[in-house]
């Protein structure tokens, strides 16, 4: 998907349809002249409903879509005729959406399965027509109700991506060469900073035909918690993933120290990311003999590790023995 499509954040204006109004309406044909009430009900107005739908990716469709507004119900008619509800509108997202009030930030809800839906905005209910206020002592109601209004609101739709596993590391620590190598995702690669400017997921292929999710997050710079480099708009996406492979690659100057960084970034953002299963990988580790494994061991993390190399392809079984593990955890 080129980048310029994937679009993970829309602010649109929702608004669902009111409800008709009763009709104030009495029976009259040749036979009768002052016939009682039979004004019929109004017609419920349309929602706003948001459907989850496993085949998108995006936001991108809604991003020129800003005024989402369903249809109002209409007014009830004589001979206890009910007015026709108001249509209804379905927004598709994909899975892993959030929902928000773009005024108070609440969370309103989040699809993720196939399938899914939720009521967003509800219709108004339609008004009841004067024929159900008829009794013995009031034969001749001249009254009903007016339907109930509509509700709006600026929505925030917020995806993130659900993944089993979430690549984390700072620029060019071989996040998208890796994912390209163990997935059929193509991530763009190029020996330069912020080549990944948008989240890339990929099925991975195990054992006995099982596979789980790998999402290449962009590169994670210091400071990111803060807003720096692409800061707040790809740490979200980290959320949803239930294991984080922490990439450093082999020639850096302190590979604890980085793995640290990228870690208080993650606690900054949010403290509850650091209770998902860890892995540390070293990748380019084809540049190093077994003398240098050997010194690097003393000194790495107290996490599950393991050296891996995407171009010589040799590690990498053992990493997705390492991850089904954790993920199985």
């Amino acid at each position: 998907m080129p980048e310029s499509n994937f679009i993970d954040y829309v602010k649109i204006f929702c608004r669902s349809g009111k409800g008709g109004a009763g009709s104030v309406h009495f029976y009259r044909d040749r036979q009768t002249a002052k016939g009682g009430p039979d004004g019929g009900d109004g017609g419920l107005g349309g929602h706003v409903i948001i459907k989850g739908n496993r085949q998108l990716w995006t936001l991108l469709h809604l991003k020129y879509h800003k005024h989402v507004l369903a249809k109002n119900g209409e007014n009830g008619s004589g001979n206890k005729k009910t007015g026709a509800d108001g249509k209804c509108v379905t927004i598709e997202v994909p899975l892993g959406t959030i929902a928000k009030n773009a005024d108070s930030e609440e969370v309103l809800f989040e699809i993720t399965e196939h399938d899914e839906e939720v009521i967003l905005m509800r219709g108004g209910k339609g008004g009841l027509g004067n024929w159900n206020f008829r009794s013995a002592t009031r034969q001749t109601p001249k009254y009903a109700q007016p339907g109930i209004p509509h509700a709006e609101a600026w929505i925030i739709l917020e995806l993130k991506i659900l993944a089993d596993v979430g690549l984390v590391g700072f620029p060019n620590a071989g996040k998208s060469t890796l994912l390209s190598v163990v997935s059929a995702a193509k991530p763009k690669i190029a020996d330069y900073k912020f080549t990944t400017l948008t989240p890339n997921p990929g099925v991975v292929r195990y054992r006995d035909n099982k596979s789980f999710v790998m999402a290449d997050i962009p590169g994670i710079i210091e400071g990111a918690a803060e807003g720096k480099g692409l800061g707040l708009r790809f740490l979200r996406h980290i959320e949803r993933n239930s294991v984080l492979l922490f990439l450093v690659p082999a020639d850096s100057d302190d590979i604890k120290k980085e793995y640290e960084i990228l870690l208080l970034e993650l606690k900054k953002y949010n403290p509850e990311l650091l209770h998902k299963n860890r892995i540390l990988a070293i990748s380019k580790s084809d540049m190093l003999d077994d003398e240098l494994i050997y010194e690097i061991k003393e000194d790495l993390p107290n996490v599950d590790y393991v050296f891996i190399s995407s171009i010589a392809q040799t590690g990498l079984v053992k990493l997705k023995d390492i991850i089904w593990i954790a993920l199985n955890n």
